[in-house]
């Protein structure tokens, strides 16, 4: 059982990579097949490192402890601002048996503006960039980036789709297309850190040790995006060895937790506005779904179309097939709504609907923010930092999404050969 689970990894790896080379725009110029092979050899041990050696995944598990200190100390916040909607004492008897309820926008939603302050301080103080330029050495020495990719792919790491772009401004008139694509994929590939917080404190009771978990997704996730984007949009290796530095400035630490706070609030803002959004979009399109005869004794969902639409996807990445129309339907959620909707479904899953490999092989997959909305922001940052640019970054944005989404499919099937045992 174990070996065919392993051969479904394998088979969607490579279907992965065949469908990228197939989409590419010069099907000839595609790195060689060294370069391929070493770029998921690297995506393979990344995995293996941080979660098979103890003394790596025991200081990743660090940031979970961390987390859970800035969780507990945003709800002092969040207490005072909100009261008992904010996490304070409730004022009232509850029902035998019934837990203190969970209110999104007051309790969890504060640890993006909180995360944001303290990543906009580590920023100004030179922790992050120190973090950064470690990363994007990393990318440039293993994989051949240029300066300016790894720069980027460092930096998506910490900073939203929004804030990415923002570090590499002075750079965007002058990179190559295939360098402004593989940004831009990368950016869809993985999540900020302040929206990891988000989603792992949604999946604390679900996924143990989550925070860890999206870490190693977002970094098994850059070797796996320059992949995919190389063959997609095909460009020579570290054509530009140009040494880019972040063009990101705070003029001092209150400026950088109050901006930081500034940019969290907007974040905010806008997460509720999307779930807001999806949740109503989801339940118009069920209502007219609603109209048409029922399957298999049940109404017809979007949910469950994008659960049949998916579940071959899901089964070629290492999900068993009896488990595949869930993470179907939570994959379909997370590429057309929003990964935020997707890990809630999941949050609220009953128990035993995923066996633990298979609940890896889904959070890795999810792990991403390779949505519809994502590419409305990522174009319309990009083109108001180069005007110049703005139809090349509009023709490439929908192609990043089937990028970004293909990225984090392939992590989910990276994670899972490595967890098969």
């Amino acid at each position: 059982m174990a070996a065919m689970q392993n051969l479904q990894g394998l088979i969607g790896i490579a279907a992965l990579i065949f469908l990228a080379w197939a989409l590419s725009e010069d099907r000839k110029a595609r790195p060689g097949w060294r370069w391929i092979g070493g770029a998921l050899l690297l995506q393979v041990a990344i995995a293996l490192v941080v979660t098979r050696v103890p003394f790596v995944w025991t200081l990743v598990g660090y940031a979970n402890q961390a987390v859970s200190a800035i969780e507990a100390a945003t709800l002092v916040g969040s207490s005072y601002m909100f009261g008992y909607t904010g996490g304070a004492p409730i004022p009232f008897l509850l029902k035998p048996g019934e837990e203190p309820p969970v209110i999104i926008a007051f309790q969890i939603l504060p640890l993006i503006i909180v995360f944001s302050a303290i990543s906009a301080l580590l920023w100004h103080w030179g922790v992050l960039r120190a973090v950064v330029r470690g990363l994007s050495w990393a990318l440039q020495r293993t994989l051949g980036v240029s300066g300016v990719v790894g720069l980027g792919g460092g930096a998506t790491i910490f900073l939203g789709v929004v804030e990415s772009p923002l570090v590499l401004r002075a750079w965007f008139g002058r990179m190559s297309r295939s360098d402004l694509f593989m940004i831009m994929v990368l950016i869809m590939a993985t999540i900020s850190g302040a929206i990891l917080v988000l989603y792992a404190t949604t999946l604390s009771k679900t996924v143990p040790n989550a925070v860890g978990h999206m870490i190693v997704a977002s970094l098994i996730s850059l070797p796996a995006g320059v992949l995919v984007a190389r063959l997609m949009v095909p460009g020579e290796a570290g054509g530009d060895r140009e040494q880019a530095e972040p063009d990101l400035h705070y003029e001092s630490s209150m400026d950088a937790v109050i901006r930081g706070a500034m940019e969290g609030m907007t974040l905010v803002l806008a997460v509720i506005a999307i779930i807001v959004t999806a949740f109503a979009l989801v339940s118009l399109v069920d209502q007219v779904l609603a109209l048409l005869p029922m399957i298999e004794g049940a109404p017809l969902t979007l949910r469950r179309m994008l659960g049949w639409l998916m579940s071959p996807v899901m089964w070629s990445i290492g999900v068993p097939w009896d488990q595949a129309p869930a993470a179907g339907s939570l994959m379909g959620t997370k590429a057309v709504l929003n990964e935020y909707v997707a890990y809630l479904d999941l949050a609220a899953l009953p128990a035993g609907t995923f066996d633990p490999r298979s609940l890896l092989i889904v959070t890795y997959a999810l792990c991403g923010v390779a949505n519809l909305a994502s590419v409305g922001l990522i174009v319309s940052t990009i083109s108001t930092l180069s005007p110049e640019r703005r139809g090349e970054v509009a023709g490439l944005g929908m192609k990043s999404w089937l990028a970004g989404n293909m990225v984090s499919l392939m992590t989910g099937a990276v994670i899972g050969l490595v967890t098969w045992s």
